[in-house]
């Protein structure tokens, strides 16, 4: 059986969705690429089990045929190719592969692909599309803000939950919460899902300028994403109870701070340079309308302060933050200006952008470091 394709288009589809494979998988039929050829086109999927991408591509063949392919050993084969019209020559029998460009003839050899985990289709709850300018904006202001800790499988992915009109995502490691409501989404679903993070990375690396909508697909236990440039990713949802995030949000405020925050985020750049390696401490001390930025590393007698104009409204205050989480939370924004809302001291904080459009409604929470 074989078929010709070409070089540059197999190389970035094979790039795209080879992400999804592990260094070292659990099943070693995973280190492969499934080819799925047939007399409409060639399908090739990857997979960890958890998340399978399949890319699409239209070829001419004269045969069909099922096999698993070394995913390093092609992919980089064809990625050091110069842009031609490849043949592929797949033998059913030995699954023997042999690629043949202008120049060379390259052999390599495949497996069976009955040990390949098999894509489930997906009983279908509710269907709908999402703008993908949309969906890239929603992964940057949430994807941030979820945990890596294995022992908090909740956490480590964002929380959506679907209703009539408007669908929330959370998202939050235990230091920090980001709530952002889409009001303009039409779906009838009314459901609650956790998306793994690593899922919702590799789509966010897939999805393109070019591209103009997404569709999802969702039932009790899956999700999949279907792009225009022909490309899929399904992933299976955790399955756990996700936190009550509504009761550590402050209902109430004592303070209030509006600062530009580009200037706020080069400030804390340099300010961080000076805090302690481990803690990553910085304290905002807050009057009037000045605000004082300051870091101090006692180990090696390293100390900064700088000061900002700001706007302010209540009485003095001086609060801490690990720089690092703080300048991750203000650089998933785009607005020019943001809003800190206080309490006390040891309280949680709320961080608001200003100038939201109608559709949308962002809400950024951080716990302070009590000094």
């Amino acid at each position: 059986m074989q078929f010709t394709v070409s070089s540059a288009l197999l190389s970035q589809q094979l790039t795209a969705i080879g992400g999804v494979i592990s260094r070292n998988p659990i099943v070693p039929i995973l280190e492969n690429f499934l080819f799925q050829v047939d007399h409409t086109g060639l399908t090739v999927t990857a997979s960890d089990l958890q998340t399978s991408i399949s890319a699409f591509l239209d070829i001419k063949s004269d045969g069909q045929v099922r096999v698993a392919i070394p995913a390093r050993m092609l992919l980089d084969t064809v990625k050091n190719l110069p842009e031609q019209t490849i043949k592929l020559e797949i033998n059913p029998i030995s699954y023997a592969i042999s690629i043949y460009s202008d120049n060379g003839h390259y052999k390599l050899t495949g497996e069976s692909a009955n040990d390949f985990p098999e894509l489930t289709l997906l009983s279908s709850i509710d269907t709908f599309s999402v703008d993908v300018h949309v969906l890239k904006n929603i992964l940057q202001k949430t994807l941030f803000a979820t945990s890596n800790d294995e022992l908090k499988p909740a956490m480590s992915g964002v929380y959506i939950q679907f209703t009539p009109n408007l669908v929330t995502f959370v998202a939050t490691d235990g230091h920090r919460l980001v709530r952002y409501m889409r009001k303009d989404w039409a779906t009838s679903a009314q459901s609650a899902v956790i998306v793994p993070k690593k899922t919702l990375m590799l789509l966010g690396g897939l999805l393109h300028s070019r591209d103009k909508v997404a569709k999802v697909t969702l039932d009790r236990s899956k999700i999949r994403f279907d792009l225009d440039n022909h490309i899929s990713v399904i992933s299976r949802l955790i399955d756990e109870r996700y936190p009550d995030y509504e009761n550590v949000i402050p209902k109430e405020h004592s303070s209030k701070l509006t600062i530009n925050r580009p200037a706020l985020v080069s400030t804390l750049r340099r300010i961080a340079i000076y805090a302690n390696k481990a803690t990553h401490q910085v304290k905002l001390a807050i009057a009037d309308s000045l605000l004082t930025l300051s870091a101090e590393d006692f180990d090696f007698s390293n100390e900064a302060n700088e000061q900002l104009v700001c706007g302010y409204e209540g009485l003095p205050l001086d609060i801490g933050f690990n720089a690092k989480l703080l300048l991750e939370m203000l650089m998933s924004l785009t607005a020019e200006e943001v809003e800190f809302f206080f309490w006390e001291a040891n309280r949680a904080v709320l961080v608001f952008p200003k100038g939201q459009s109608a559709e949308e409604d962002l809400l950024l929470l951080i716990m302070p470091i009590v000094f």
